[in-house]
């Protein structure tokens, strides 16, 4: 009788596992819900005179980034039933599709304000660069998930950098600091995968390195941007430092509690287009400074929760899949706010789920959605 007991609270205590293990971690969907919706909101605020100015129609962007938000989350929730493996089969395709896209964008891509970044696809315009960066943390998690044990040889290290690299150099035709991004993210994959060969990372990814210096300066407008950074904004007011003076400005006018929502007056044709990279300093202005520091540390949260989903990881490539997205929002939120508060030359980085675009906040959310998909499969879901 007592033998019979003990088997079904085994049983009982089997099944509670079971079903732990594949709930959805609501802690991480609660944070970019809220990171989504900040972001609507802000976009609204940030866009409204422009919107009206461009559309005659004060919530034109608002509505636009509603739909963007809504389809994420769906795309989110379907991905993170998926196995992820799924992905791995498909690699080669994943990469040579996103080579493609980087091709195509250089030949026929939608020039807006002198650079190549978008592909027309029906009523969407498409970021390829954007496909790229999922595109390098499922190539790379799969390489160096199968190649761990021969990682720390050179030849090796050169055919992944190599891998790496031909995506980076298309991305940095038109967009450097993405391509810092991809090559980044990559770079991180690798190291988590084999930390004890970090000299002979740095040895390879020294092309890389050299390769973003002659972007620099073979591309004039980099370099003046550099160099505006160097002497400072106000060297040139009227050019190339005038969204960094007029940032500065709303970031400075903001204070500790801010003007209050939809108050900015930077918005208000002195930052252009104050809903997309630069949103951050319309953040700081209407909200201040505990309003800049409440979305920092969503963000912070974010990369927590993704950190201990990392720790939980059943497999290597799992893991090295949640360290690729985590690379890549950190490293945006990063650039983003040195960028905006001019700690960094000038560059186009949108900020993760609180700026303008249906391409990167799309994207995101499939990586979001991987993410959620490797906890339900991983002993975190035990933990609750």
């Amino acid at each position: 009788m007592l033998h019979e007991k003990t088997i079904k609270r085994h049983r009982k205590k089997r099944s509670l596992l079971k079903k732990k293990k594949n709930q959805t971690d609501f802690t991480l969907v609660a944070i970019v819900v809220i990171l989504i919706v900040f972001g609507i909101i802000m976009i609204y605020s940030s866009s409204y005179y422009y919107s009206i100015d461009m559309y005659n129609d004060s919530t034109h962007y608002l509505k636009k980034q509603i739909v963007w938000g809504v389809l994420g989350i769906v795309v989110m929730m379907i991905v993170s039933r998926i196995d992820f493996h799924i992905f791995n089969r498909f690699a080669l395709l994943i990469y040579i599709m996103s080579l493609g896209f980087l091709v195509l964008v250089l030949l026929v891509g939608k020039e807006i304000k002198g650079a190549k970044r978008w592909l027309i696809i029906g009523p969407v315009n498409f970021q390829p660069s954007e496909f790229a960066k999922l595109m390098i943390i499922i190539v790379i998690a799969y390489v160096a998930s199968k190649m761990v044990s021969h990682l720390d040889k050179y030849r090796l290290m050169m055919f992944i950098l190599f891998i790496i690299g031909i995506p980076t150099a298309l991305v940095g035709a038109t967009n450097m600091s993405t391509a810092i991004v991809v090559f980044a993210i990559g770079v991180a994959i690798l190291f988590v995968a084999v930390p004890k060969v970090y000299k002979l990372m740095l040895i390879t990814a020294l092309p890389g390195a050299v390769g973003g210096v002659l972007g620099i300066l073979l591309a004039g407008y980099r370099a003046d941007r550099v160099k505006i950074w160097l002497e400072g904004p106000w060297t040139d007011p009227l050019g190339k430092g005038y969204q960094t003076i007029q940032s500065l400005y709303a970031i400075g006018t903001g204070g500790l509690f801010g003007t209050g929502l939809g108050q900015s007056m930077q918005k208000r044709g002195f930052i252009p287009e104050a809903h997309n990279d630069i949103i951050f300093s319309i953040v700081c202005e209407e909200l201040g400074l505990f309003g800049a520091l409440a979305l920092i540390i969503l963000f912070i949260l974010l990369i927590w929760r993704c950190m201990v989903i990392a720790s939980n990881c059943s497999d290597l490539n799992s893991l090295l899949i949640v360290v690729g997205v985590m690379a890549q929002i950190g490293l945006q939120v990063i650039i983003n706010i040195a960028v905006v508060t001019n700690s960094i030359p000038a560059t186009g980085m949108p900020l993760p789920f609180i700026s303008y675009g249906g391409s990167s906040l799309l994207f995101l959310m499939v990586e979001i959605g991987m993410v959620l998909g490797i906890a339900r499969r991983s002993k975190i879901s035990k933990a609750g």
